[in-house]
């Protein structure tokens, strides 16, 4: 499909926004990808290169954006999104979702633009409310661990509707859920990639809590799916996305030792500060307002992942850093 749309994707590297480099450069957009690689690689992202409709621009957003020419989407999915990367880089997380969405917000104010930005489910923090819709006003600790990625979702979500209502922009917040699938991130830290790799490489399993915590994980090429049909809308207010398929991190655990045929046990420590007991998106509004559903179940999505994971090597499974953040830290 052609087309002479310009679409620039932030965290073009990363997990979610190497798969929409793939989904807009198949539709035929010109894709220009930007990420300072801090989380992001280029490895997610290299099979595009040689394309005609595709360009990589290797900056931190968080500085001012120049583009040159027509511009008519926007897409802004750059931010550390692993618990152990926003702990690590807690400024930085704060800086790409403030002064990041700003850049992103002028950039698209200069260019005439629309602007979707991916806010997530965290900014309803711990929540109180079961499944989670999109009028409730969430439940956060500003000051604890986690705060810096909760906070700069919601103020990134405060700046997006500001230049809304005052300038007029078009804007569109995607609330994202839990999402996985081929690109994730072994060592991030988030259970999906913790369990799998710890089967493939035979460890025992590590269930943080005593394992009554839920979860909802949405297969990646849904999610992209609902976020072109958003950014297509003419709605501008946040849109949950994701899958309401709710499973306990223990009945978790057995599902993906069945899966890899490992017969480890799982062990159980401390649950981290502030982590969500439950998460569950109410998509009653995709479903009216983008006809949108989730079509992959959770079976045929962790096998597609496993798959991929399979792939790595035994050097890549084995590694327990991914980035040395000491050249992005200002002392």
């Amino acid at each position: 499909m052609e087309t002479s749309k310009r679409i620039l994707i932030t965290g073009a590297a990363g997990f979610l926004g190497s798969h929409l480099c793939d989904f807009y450069t198949d539709k035929g957009y010109h894709v220009i990808a930007m990420d300072n690689l801090i989380t992001g690689h280029l490895d997610n992202i290299t099979h595009l290169s040689e394309l005609d409709n595709f360009e990589f621009v290797n900056h931190d957003v968080s500085e001012h954006i120049s583009i040159e020419g027509d511009l008519d989407y926007i897409l802004h999915f750059a931010s550390p999104a692993s618990p152990i990367d926003y702990l690590k880089i807690p400024i930085q997380t704060l800086k790409v979702g403030s002064l990041g969405i700003h850049n992103c917000l002028g950039l698209a104010k200069a260019k005439g633009a629309r602007v979707l930005i991916a806010s997530t489910s965290e900014v309803y923090g711990d929540p109180d409310v079961h499944p989670q819709h999109e009028e409730y006003f969430g439940n956060v600790n500003p000051v604890g661990p986690r705060g810096v990625y909760d906070e700069a979702k919601r103020f990134q979500e405060a700046m997006t509707m500001a230049y809304h209502t005052f300038h007029g922009l078009e804007t569109r917040i995607v609330r994202i859920f839990n999402t996985y699938g081929p690109r994730m991130r072994l060592n991030d830290g988030r259970v999906l990639p913790a369990f799998i790799g710890q089967a493939l490489r035979g460890e025992d399993l590590t269930v943080f809590g005593d394992g009554s915590q839920t979860r909802s994980f949405c297969y990646v090429d849904d999610l992209i799916e609902g976020i072109y049909r958003l950014l297509m809308s003419g709605y501008h207010m946040p849109v949950n996305i994701g899958n309401p398929s709710e499973i306990t991190i223990s009945q978790f655990a057995e599902e993906i030792m069945e899966l890899t045929g490992t017969d480890q046990k799982v062990v159980y420590r401390d649950l981290p500060v502030n982590d969500p007991k439950q998460r569950q998106p109410d998509i009653k509004l995709a479903k009216e307002l983008l006809d949108w559903i989730p079509k992959i179940d959770r079976e045929e999505g962790l096998k597609r992942t496993y798959a991929y994971f399979k792939t790595l090597t035994d050097e890549q499974l084995r590694e327990t850093e991914h980035h040395n953040f000491e050249n992005y830290i200002k002392r």
